[in-house]
């Protein structure tokens, strides 16, 4: 399955880590994604942590370009400044489905901080907390 045409991040094939927004507000983003066999954070059929870190980061992305990016405008684009708390309790194998919600707890300029879990079948296998950062552009 290819992308839907409503996330809005600035990662490109190989590195896109979600296939759907499922739900977007003003705090909470949830995305959705299936784990394919070609994916190149796949080892041994297994998506590994920097998968699972990068599914994360790409669903915080996909919820600011959702609350702040126009049709056809590019999404901002965002660096990890830090990761705390990260637990992994399993990992999710090719063909499974997981569903990443994040939740902004602070916005100060051009930084947030989120709280973001992963669910595989309704269980949450990993969760962390992200500082991120978006880069400022200047006209």
């Amino acid at each position: 399955m290819a992308p839907s045409q409503d996330i809005n991040i600035p990662q490109r094939p190989p590195m896109v880590m979600v296939d759907r927004l499922v739900e977007v507000s003003e705090v909470v983003t949830v995305t959705a994604f299936v784990i394919r066999p070609d994916n190149i954070l796949v080892e041994d059929g297994l998506f590994r942590e920097p998968g699972l870190i990068e599914n994360m980061a790409q669903s915080a992305a996909a919820g600011t370009g959702a609350r702040s990016v126009g049709p056809g405008e590019e999404a901002p684009v965002g660096f990890i400044g830090g990761i705390r708390h990260l637990e992994i309790s399993a990992f999710p194998k090719v063909g499974e489905e997981i569903t990443t919600r994040v939740t902004v707890l602070h916005n100060v300029m051009e930084a947030a901080v989120v709280q973001a879990e992963v669910f595989l079948a309704g269980r949450c296998i990993a969760s962390c907390e992200m500082k991120i950062f978006l880069k400022v552009t200047t006209s």
